[in-house]
Formats: structure tokens, sequence, C-alpha cells
């Protein structure tokens, strides 16, 4: 049986896509999932049949073989930044933020040295505030 991990998975929309080991992605509904399973975590192993399907492979019977390494909040906290660190995170993103709306009040879309690091600094926050 062919073995790969999970590339994505909307539980809403019920199907995703698998990466096999060897070989092209592979589609996945969610009524191949094991009973009781009603989603796929991005990342987890899995097991599974192929049968070809209207578009191409679909998998089949899919069994979990691991799980991916979830990260604790005792974990993520020790990774977090002191707040003194954040501070000219944030001050700097607002100067560029303050930029980036003058900008669209005149009618212009910023260029690319100015959004490049504002969404990076975006990321960065966004990343920080998840932890």
């Amino acid at each position: 049986m062919p073995t790969g991990k999970v590339k994505w998975f909307d539980a809403e929309k019920g199907f995703g896509f698998l990466s096999q080991d060897e070989g092209p992605d592979v589609y996945v509904r969610a009524e191949a999932l094991p009973p009781g399973t009603p989603s796929l975590k991005a990342g987890t192993r899995v097991e599974f049949g192929i049968a070809q399907g209207r578009r191409g492979d679909q998998a089949l019977q899919v069994r979990i073989l691991d799980k991916p390494a979830s990260v604790s909040r005792s974990q993520a906290a020790s990774r977090r930044k002191r707040p003194e660190e954040m501070v000219s995170i944030v001050e700097d993103l607002i100067r560029l933020l303050d930029d980036v709306g003058e900008g669209y009040r005149h009618g212009r879309h910023p260029d690319a040295r100015t959004a490049r690091p504002t969404a990076k600094l975006l990321r960065a926050l966004a990343n920080e505030l998840e932890l």
C-alpha cells in the first residue's frame, strides 16, 4: 500500500490531497478517512489504497500511521519573545502601516520596498500573537 503525508485537508469541504512518498499527489475525500476521523492535519503520515477516479488517482481506506508532533503550550510559551522585544516590532509596524495608509489615501498602492517589510512584520506579529 502506498504511504505519504497529508498535504492539506479541508474538513468543511470534505476533501484534500495526500503527497505520496513515491508518486504524484492523490485526492482524498472524507469518506475514505477512518471511522470517527472527521479531518486530517497537514503532515500526518498515512497509508492508503488508490483507485482511478474521474479526475485521476483517489485515495481509499486511509489509515493514520502517525500524527505530526504538536507543540505544547509550555514549549510555545518558552519560544515567545519578551514584551520588551515586541515593542520595537509593533512600533516599526505602526510606522510602516501609517505610510501604507497615507499612500492609499492618495490613491497609490505601496511599492515593493514598503510592501515586503510590512508584510514580513505583520506575519511576525501574527505568529507571535498566536503562540
